[in-house]
């Protein structure tokens, strides 16, 4: 069967990208860098390609220049099991110029967004209550990072909101 590697286009950073996310997310390595030779058409030296794995799940940047930047039509979600792993991802990807966004997504300085989602949310979104889909729907529309005390209070709080 064949790996699906997401293929991340980066103006000319993909290599501090790689170093960037493997310094965040624990089991995780740069693997193959392809460089530019003197052929170009990038400054001989320079990376090309770069491979890098998130516990476990490989990823290539490519250095591939302005045309193509990055939007939150496409970001990476991490599941994260209680509220200091959201706040531990939260900082770190935000450091040195990343951007929050709202409802648990932001931008790292590179401009690749990610969802930071504690599994509480995703719990409680599926639960079989409508009126605490609706409580917790409603808390979370208010947030920036996503605060799992504050969608619990929600969960248990009194009326739906109208």
């Amino acid at each position: 069967m064949p790996r699906i590697t997401p293929n991340l286009w980066f103006d000319f950073n993909a290599e501090e990208a790689a170093n960037f996310y493997v310094s965040i997310f624990p089991n995780s390595k740069v693997g193959k860098i392809a460089r530019y030779t003197e052929v170009g058409p990038g400054p001989a030296g320079t990376a090309v390609t770069v491979e890098w794995e998130l516990d476990g799940q490989a990823f290539v940047g490519i250095n591939g220049g302005p045309q193509f930047p990055f939007s939150e039509a496409v970001s990476m979600e991490i599941r994260c099991k209680d509220q200091q792993e959201v706040d531990y991802y939260w900082e770190r990807l935000l450091a040195d110029g990343g951007r929050e966004s709202q409802c648990g997504w932001l931008r790292d300085r590179f401009g690749f967004s990610w969802q930071v989602v504690p599994q509480r949310l995703i719990d409680l979104m599926t639960d079989e209550d409508p009126d605490v889909v609706k409580r917790v729907t409603a808390a979370m529309l208010q947030m920036v990072k996503l605060d799992v005390g504050r969608l619990e209070d929600a969960a248990t709080a009194g009326p739906v909101p109208a």
